[in-house]
């Protein structure tokens, strides 16, 4: 499940439950739903993520390089422990933006804006 805000010119995304093959590509075209209406700074709050598999980690694969495409910025807030896991085996942790809380994320998004 995904919960989309505004904060400025900023979208923050909401991700919640399990994010794998039964929900992955759905997940993924809401997110790029997101980008086609506009938003070129996205923050992913994982926070109530609770499992994420290849599937899902792919989606965000697809969101860095689309955002990469048009300029953007995407920055990944509130892993949980077993999430963070996932991304650190996969070597993600060293490819996208993570921040501790989603606060810190808007926060270096906002920062970046103001450049």
């Amino acid at each position: 499940m995904m919960e989309s805000q505004t904060i400025g010119e900023m979208r923050v995304l909401s991700l919640t439950g399990r994010l794998d093959s039964i929900n992955a590509a759905e997940t993924e075209a809401a997110i790029v739903a997101e980008i086609r209406d506009g938003a070129t700074r996205l923050v992913l709050d994982c926070s109530g993520l609770t499992y994420v598999s290849s599937a899902g980690l792919r989606v965000f694969l697809v969101v860095a390089k689309r955002m990469r495409e048009i300029g953007g910025r995407v920055v990944l807030a509130g892993l949980t422990p077993s999430v963070k896991e996932v991304f650190a085996i996969s070597g993600f942790l060293q490819i996208l933006t993570v921040c501790e809380s989603r606060d810190d994320a808007i926060a270096m998004c906002e920062q970046e804006a103001s450049r």
